[in-house]
């Protein structure tokens, strides 16, 4: 049976660098099923809708999302908000498809060691951000504007549940790499922390086997920079998730070489859904030149691969052919460094799609 794909490209870059991701995915041999939708600012010239209903209801019936980027400078000032890309498009589609765990691997690709900002060996990095994604202040209400628009109000709300649903995957995660969770809140000021940090506290005495300490977010921000290498998973809700993941990705050296996956409960076809997107945004500025790094939608797919398809064979000759790819010096713009060779990102595409292709011989 094929594996049903719901492609959404997107705006900007996302076309670009998603075209890379399906290319290598096809040089693994395995049969996919793509089926392509409208999403973002592309939706909204379309039809009116950055998340059109024909694009949910396929996602639904999907096995796994494949997205790219939404969003740019276009769409920045449509009336009402909630018709941009970003608010109209990204949070709904997390809410409609119940993607309430984002998992952001950030790894130090040896070849990139350098191009890290914190340079030789305290700019390895090989930890999860593991992100609640759909509560906390990104989706709570009341969320408006008063007193004629001069005073804004935005709630955060937790419930219990939410708290034990996204720490439950933070613990199966631990269990497959060092056993250690950093539980990240602001317990000392808010009350969605204090319950935050009773309910991560209550659940580490039913999971002796993973170690679990807990740390400020602020802290968390310095200590990243400070020492990456002390974490491995760290579990935090929406927003803090949102920062330190980005500041973690820069550590690596580029937001263009970071994955994510976005988890749900349902199963399809006892495949656990799932939506694979780079972390990068649409970057406008460099659409269309054949500049995009497509390695993190590269590693997305392989995400894909490990989690929904339980194909962790195919998800780990992806992410040899990355290392192998930079090893021999290929470099997009955004990495590229003297004595390496830049390469664009249809060039870095194939480089990794044949070295794929060329393992399964």
């Amino acid at each position: 049976m094929p594996k049903k794909i719901a492609v959404l490209a997107g705006d900007g870059i996302g076309p670009e660098v998603i075209a890379e991701a399906i290319k290598v995915l096809n040089a693994t041999g395995v049969n996919f099923e793509y089926e392509h939708a409208l999403i973002g600012g592309a939706a909204y010239d379309d039809c009116g809708n950055p998340l059109p209903s024909s694009t949910l209801e396929l996602c639904k019936k999907s096995h796994a999302v494949l997205l790219g980027a939404v969003g740019g400078p276009k769409w920045d000032t449509i009336q009402p908000i909630s018709l941009r890309p970003e608010v109209g498009a990204l949070l709904p589609l997390r809410s409609g498809l119940n993607l309430f765990a984002n998992v952001r691997p950030a790894k130090t690709l040896r070849p990139l060691l350098m191009a890290s900002p914190l340079k030789s060996s305290r700019g390895l990095v090989d930890l999860v951000v593991v992100r609640e994604l759909t509560g906390g202040i990104y989706f709570g209400q009341p969320r408006e504007r008063r007193e004629n628009g001069t005073v804004a109000v935005d709630t955060c709300i937790y419930s219990k549940a939410e708290i034990e649903r996204i720490a439950a995957q933070a613990f199966v995660i631990a269990r497959q790499r060092r056993h250690e969770i950093v539980s990240v809140d602001k317990a000392n000021v808010l009350e969605t922390s204090r319950l935050w940090r009773e309910t991560v506290t209550a659940m580490s005495a039913d999971n002796p086997d993973v170690k679990v300490s807990h740390m400020l977010i602020d802290n968390c921000a310095m200590q990243l920079v400070r020492d990456p290498s002390q974490f491995d998973v760290i579990l935090t809700e929406n927003m803090f998730g949102d920062i330190l993941s980005d500041e973690a990705s820069m550590i690596t050296g580029s937001l263009g070489l970071l994955p994510s996956a976005s988890l749900s409960e349902k199963r399809n076809d006892d495949c656990l859904f799932g939506l694979y997107e780079p972390v990068h945004g649409s970057a406008p500025d460099i659409a269309g030149q054949g500049r995009a790094n497509p390695l993190a939608a590269i590693l997305s797919a392989a995400l894909m691969l490990r989690y929904t398809f339980n194909d962790d064979r195919n998800a780990t000759r992806i992410e040899n052919a990355v290392e192998h790819a930079l090893e021999a010096g290929l470099r997009t713009a955004d990495i590229y460094e003297k004595g390496c060779k830049l390469v664009s990102t249809s060039d870095m595409g194939d480089a990794i799609a044949f070295k794929v292709d060329d393992a399964a011989s």
